[in-house]
């Protein structure tokens, strides 16, 4: 059970995250970073270790895989991870498809990595550029039509999305609401057309509805269920001088076992001691997905496009070369300048039979390059 009270026993730092004096900071949580957790300091890398098995996590470019979408109109996007709570997609689309979406299943988060464009919805036109979220909600009627190449990640998740409760920060920190940006009604019309397909997203089989009109004939509409964009430019980011803050802090938008945290530009932490790396975590509750945007961190040019899953339960955080380094230059770098989106689910995720080959062809190449 939770307690006020933390005990502590052998060699351990007289403060949190920082003073180490050679040790190496493993932090075992429940629930994420916010339930009981035990600080384990090491003389070892924990991330140091061989594995064989199945449960292996991902680090794959996004750039190397191909979902259909994007050499054929007529295709779609590609599964990547998936449990009972959510599906997480690839898509790389070049051109409008021939047909229109509705996710049955679910809402979905779109995350625009790269390009320019638009969504047609039942509400309006919503357009989309670089580090936008664009949400769906449930059974919306929708199409993409890219101004150019555009690649998008795509959280689809069986329960509601929804903002997470303001709390002590109040009502516009670190999301503003206000700054959402939403389609103005319109009516979309196609006179060349016969007959208009709309594909219905689901998880067993494939259904499609043929309608004589437009799908997107809706003249007006009112309520609090709507399609949003917002962009990571609008996020504001809380920072602390004294301690590097848990990615929770950042929580974007949640749904039942399904969590979505953004890491964007920040100043580093400037006291004398304090880690400004991550911590060595297992994250015993929660399997974690980062997709990088881009950005650097110290220096060190974050690999824009790379997908990585650390399965729960096993030890990750960034390596000790990269720890050393930004302890190094303390007095240089006075700034974090990564843009890393993250996804953590309480369900163990299991990765789709693209992603086991993509993982199996990277490894090919390291070993034989």
């Amino acid at each position: 059970m939770e307690s006020f009270v933390q005990v502590r026993s052998g060699d351990t730092p007289r403060r949190i995250h920082r003073g180490l004096d050679g040790l190496k900071d493993d932090e075992m949580g429940r629930s994420g970073f916010t339930g009981r957790t035990a600080h384990l300091y090491r003389r070892n890398d924990p991330t140091r270790y061989r594995v064989e098995g199945t449960l292996i996590g991902a680090d794959v470019s996004t750039a190397l895989l191909e979902p259909t979408d994007l050499r054929d109109p007529g295709g779609e996007s590609l599964l990547l991870l998936s449990n009972d709570d959510c599906r997480i997609f690839l898509s790389r689309r070049k051109e409008a498809a021939p047909f229109w979406t509705r996710n049955v299943d679910g809402d979905e988060l779109h995350f625009v990595h790269e390009g320019n464009g638009c969504f047609e919805t039942e509400f309006g036109r919503l357009d989309y550029r670089p580090g936008d979220f664009v949400y769906l909600p449930k059974s919306t009627t929708y199409r993409q039509i890219p101004d150019n190449p555009s690649h998008l990640l795509v959280i689809e998740s069986t329960d509601e999305f929804r903002v997470p409760d303001a709390g002590v920060l109040g009502r516009h920190h670190p999301f503003d609401s206000s700054l959402v940006r939403i389609p103005e009604a319109e009516v979309f019309d196609d006179p060349e057309r016969d007959e208009f397909e709309v594909r219905l997203r689901h998880r067993q089989g494939r259904t499609s509805l043929f309608y004589e009109f437009h799908p997107l004939d809706v003249a007006g509409w009112k309520g609090d269920n709507f399609p949003f964009a917002y962009n990571l430019d609008d996020y504001d980011v809380i920072t602390s001088d004294d301690v590097h803050l848990p990615p929770t802090v950042h929580l974007f938008m949640q749904a039942t076992g399904v969590y979505v945290m953004n890491f964007l530009p920040r100043p580093a932490e400037g006291k004398p001691g304090v880690e400004r790396m991550p911590w060595y975590h297992r994250n015993v509750d929660y399997d974690e997905v980062a997709f990088y945007h881009g950005g650097n961190v110290f220096g060190i040019d974050m690999p824009a496009g790379l997908l990585s899953h650390a399965p729960q339960g096993i030890h990750h955080g960034a390596p000790e070369g990269a720890r050393a380094r930004a302890r190094r230059r303390a007095d240089i770098d006075d700034r974090v300048e990564w843009k890393i989106i993250s996804i953590d689910t309480r369900r163990r995720l299991q990765p789709s039979a693209a992603l086991v080959e993509a993982m199996a062809a990277a490894a090919t190449e390291e070993v034989h390059p």
